[in-house]
């Protein structure tokens, strides 16, 4: 597997071919020449969503019991591990963020370092949860069945369930007003296991190594917001700014001052430009004044008008 390092010079290199005449500026993969089944069978699932020539695969931590401020936190609210993979000089390039107990941090990360697969950031998202999770983000470039079949293998030195997803039931109500949280936030948001979840890109295109970091919800580079109804029109709330660095203090001053808890300000990558910082926050209030201060961070960002 190569490094994305060394997909940059591969980079340079497909484009100063084409300057030549040689062949086109990319030489990317085609879609159609990566056989897919045999990447959802290494990774023992089908992708949980698709886009454009995206596919992202969900490794929620169904197995854990994890509360915070009273609140039963549903995967998809802060326990969503996934792996996205795009079709990219004649193989395929893998993001991801894999949520993990403290216990399980280092015995995963040696099987993903052996596999030559890199680890970008390990952090916290929230505070107090109990138990404790952790997210490692992870990248790399190479065949994509020996890719999922790494990250498979790294993430059998843990308990986040491996077999394929059951069914899935019917999906809960989500108990809270989502046509005005959609005016509110400015975007259309989708229900996901009882979580109303939005996804807002940014305005400039994002770059890691010189490979257009898209689509940017499903390769991890747009602003997250889930809300879980908690009752009585109220939600907890949870999620992540995507951010310049000269956005990162007054987006702080904005949740605060709505009485939202910045919980984690971190990187997710290595080399991607602009330069990204994640930010992670809190709360459990009444829904629509939350999606007020929300929106008044979100003023504050380079975000895709909707």
């Amino acid at each position: 597997m190569r490094s994305l390092a060394s997909l940059a010079a591969a980079g340079a290199v497909a484009l100063a071919a084409a300057v030549a005449g040689i062949g086109p500026v990319g030489a990317q993969a085609p879609t159609g020449q990566i056989d897919w089944q045999k990447v959802d069978d290494a990774f023992g699932r089908k992708p949980a969503a698709t886009a454009g020539d995206v596919r992202r695969y969900g490794f929620p931590r169904s197995d854990l019991s994890v509360t915070l401020d009273g609140v039963s936190v549903k995967p998809a609210l802060a326990l969503g591990g996934w792996i996205a993979m795009k079709p990219m000089q004649g193989g395929a390039m893998v993001m991801g963020d894999l949520v993990l107990l403290e216990t399980e941090i280092n015995p995963v990360m040696s099987k993903l370092i052996e596999n030559g697969l890199e680890i970008t950031a390990i952090h916290n998202h929230v505070l107090r949860a109990n138990p404790a999770t952790f997210y490692m983000h992870v990248g790399g470039h190479g065949d994509p069945v020996k890719l999922a079949t790494a990250i498979r293998n790294a993430l059998a030195e843990s308990k986040t369930p491996l077999d394929p997803p059951a069914a899935a039931a019917a999906p809960p109500q989500i108990d809270l007003d989502t046509a005005q949280l959609d005016m509110i936030i400015g975007a259309k948001g989708q229900a996901n296991g009882g979580v109303y979840q939005f996804g807002v890109p940014r305005r400039e295109q994002v770059m890691e190594n010189g490979m257009a970091v898209t689509p940017a919800g499903p390769m991890g580079v747009a602003t997250g917001i889930n809300f879980q109804p908690t009752g009585g029109g109220k939600a907890a709330i949870t999620g992540d700014f995507v951010l310049t660095a000269d956005e990162v203090n007054p987006v702080i001053k904005a949740l605060r001052a709505n009485g939202i808890e910045v919980t984690a300000i971190h990187s997710h990558m290595l080399n991607e430009q602009p330069r990204l910082i994640f930010m992670h926050f809190w709360a459990n209030d009444d829904a629509l004044r939350l999606a007020r201060g929300l929106r008044a961070a979100l003023d504050l960002t380079a975000r895709t008008k909707s």
